[in-house]
């Protein structure tokens, strides 16, 4: 439908070239239904055989890279898993090799102290033996010499005692003579 304006202008929604205009959307058009389906169907054919041999095969090599990347992976991921797992090992035989020999050693260096000490030992306790019985001699020489004395001091102090109390001079011979008849006794 035209209409005019006061410019003279006409508008509207009339089809250019004097044809009337349709309601009826094109695609919906039942009368050009025949040519869709052909041109769908063509299309259809021409994406199917240009994806079936360009696109997907290249998607297919590209998947297939992917997983042959991917399995490899893995493959060497497990086999590094293996080594990791072999080394734990050696490093735990390694170490209680170590232990053991630590151990051992330490024994060995504790029996060895053990046996020093005790030749030590037996060393001092021998020298302080000789030395024992050097001073039991020693004393025993000493008490000896001084029981000769005993004799000549208890008579001396037998006189000096007499001659204290009685004030008179002792004869010593006589307390001497006294003293020896009374060890006989």
């Amino acid at each position: 439908m035209a209409t005019t304006d006061q410019a003279g202008v006409t508008t509207g929604t009339a089809v250019p070239g004097g044809a009337p205009a349709q309601g009826v959307f094109p695609p919906f058009d039942s009368t050009s239904f025949a040519p869709q389906l052909i041109w769908l169907a063509l299309i259809f054919g021409a994406l199917y055989l240009l994806m079936s041999r360009l696109a997907l095969p290249r998607v297919e090599k590209i998947l297939e890279v992917r997983r042959a990347r991917i399995a490899g992976d893995l493959d060497e991921a497990s086999a590094m898993q293996q080594k990791a797992q072999a080394a734990s090992v050696a490093y735990d035989k390694t170490l209680t090799d170590a232990k053991g020999k630590a151990q051992t050693l330490a024994q060995q260096m504790r029996d060895q102290l053990a046996a020093e000490s005790d030749t030590r030992r037996k060393s001092l306790e021998a020298d302080l033996s000789s030395k024992l019985v050097a001073a039991e001699a020693s004393i025993a020489q000493t008490k000896a010499q001084a029981m000769t004395h005993v004799g000549d001091i208890a008579t001396q102090a037998a006189a000096d005692i007499v001659r204290h109390i009685t004030g008179k001079p002792v004869d010593e011979q006589a307390i001497a003579r006294a003293m020896a008849a009374t060890k006989t006794v």
